[in-house]
């Protein structure tokens, strides 16, 4: 089995207490391919970089993850886009972006684009959607229908960010558009309440009436909506919250590996549970190699 995740990664800047900066890398899609690949899935991340010296580090550090890297574009005289982390007592955090000219939002545009039909899976998210224009979200979802007539499988975490779009009415368009799509879902309460107003997951089994659907409470649980059934599966309580960066992309990469290793849904929502319970006790997006979670 083989998953393709399409997204953007940036230089990240992680304020300290003392007010220096910490400097990484980090997007929600790529943290998720790089878990991915840590738990022994074969995985590419599609995106466009820079030619400059931090996209080098950024596909070095990609390739000793374990995540293939031969469908990043590199474009000349481009700078990959930046964001601030800066996480409150609570391990709450507020991002800060400067991406707009970020070579990641022009893959889709033009007439050349990423060929997505031969993998098996491809996971985006609803910051992946907010990248790109109307040109390049409809050359997407064109690239994704061919590769859903193929046999791929789609999977959409919503991870919804108001300010990435330029109004509401856009954003729900383009949710409408790969809701046709998904057949796994991972959504979020938070999100759907910006999104839609209210998190009813009624709502979601409504506008995905065949989609497998993860949807992740405002507590430490999910329900796990497999039709007919649905089953809610709580997460182990978590002591010591030190940044929820990336809480939810690792509990995407758990469930997936899980699920493509013959895992029930519910099994592999418990698995996502205790990969991401253990990121969140960890600095930035991505936990040292050695303390990830040993298997059960």
């Amino acid at each position: 089995m083989r998953i393709a995740a399409i997204g953007e990664c940036m230089i990240e800047l992680r304020e300290q207490s003392d007010g220096t900066f910490a400097r990484g890398f980090g997007g929600d899609t790529l943290n998720t391919a790089i878990y991915v690949a840590r738990l022994g899935v074969s995985v590419d991340y599609i995106t466009a970089l820079g030619d400059d010296a931090w996209s080098d580090e950024m596909i070095s550090a990609w390739q000793s993850e374990g995540v293939g890297v031969s469908q990043v574009v590199r474009k000349t005289g481009r700078l990959p886009g930046l964001y601030v982390i800066q996480t409150d007592k609570h391990g709450e955090r507020r991002f800060s972006y400067w991406r707009g000219q970020s070579p990641a939002r022009d893959i889709f545009s033009g007439s050349r684009h990423p060929d997505l039909s031969n993998y098996d899976f491809i996971y985006l998210s609803g910051i992946t959607l907010s990248l790109y224009g109307e040109e390049g979200r409809s050359n997407l979802f064109a690239s994704l229908k061919i590769a859903a007539a193929k046999g791929t499988k789609i999977i959409f975490d919503t991870n919804y960010r108001p300010r990435n779009w330029a109004t509401l009415n856009e954003s729900q368009s383009a949710f409408l558009k790969i809701y046709a799509l998904t057949n796994l879902l991972f959504a979020s309460s938070q999100d759907l309440d910006a999104l839609y107003g209210q998190s009813d997951r009624n709502m979601l089994r409504k506008l995905l009436p065949n989609a497998e659907i993860i949807y992740k409470c405002a507590d430490p649980a999910c329900w796990v909506m497999t039709a007919p059934d649905e089953i809610l599966v709580h997460a182990k309580p978590i002591a010591n919250v030190v940044d929820t960066t990336a809480a939810g992309d690792s509990f995407a990469a758990a469930y997936i590996a899980a699920r493509m290793s013959s895992a029930s849904a519910e099994e592999s929502a418990i698995a996502g549970h205790r990969l991401a319970g253990q990121v969140v006790q960890f600095p930035g997006a991505i936990i040292p190699r050695d303390k990830m979670p040993a298997p059960e």
